[in-house]
């Protein structure tokens, strides 16, 4: 049974018990899957992906970036030219959800630098194999 359905038959147990017909057997099965969805759940790993840009715009060129892999920072090719993602918006487009937008506060004081500009930070995340 998917979440869906779950919830269809959650919902239609509420029915049941407001209209007095909730039997004992009903209520039971609902509890068990539940209990089969919960356990059926798999653990979820995060890679993170940072992201640094000229501009705070999604679109703006890429000009750094880091990667944290199964809890491992990867190594990232030098030759931006092989970087797997020349914007954020690509990275978007593959699957990665921004999670933190660049600090608009660190580039008001043009005196000081901050870094290699605007900083993105996104995640990705997977199931985790039945090892991890």
């Amino acid at each position: 049974m998917d979440t869906d359905e779950l919830a269809g038959e959650l919902q239609e147990c509420v029915r049941l018990m407001e209209a007095g017909r909730l039997s004992v057997e009903r209520l039971r099965a609902c509890a068990d899957a539940a209990r089969a969805q919960a356990g059926n759940r798999q653990r979820q790993r995060q890679d993170i992906l940072y992201l640094w840009t000229l501009f705070s715009s999604v679109t703006s060129k890429v000009n750094g970036m880091a990667l944290i892999e199964d809890g491992v920072v990867k190594p990232c090719p030098e030759a931006p030219d092989d970087w797997p993602y020349r914007s954020v918006l690509e990275a978007m487009n593959d699957g990665w959800r921004i999670i933190s937008f660049p600090n608009m506060a660190l580039l008001m004081d043009d005196s000081k630098t901050y870094g290699l500009g605007n900083e993105f930070i996104l995640e990705k995340l997977r199931n985790a194999s039945p090892a991890e």
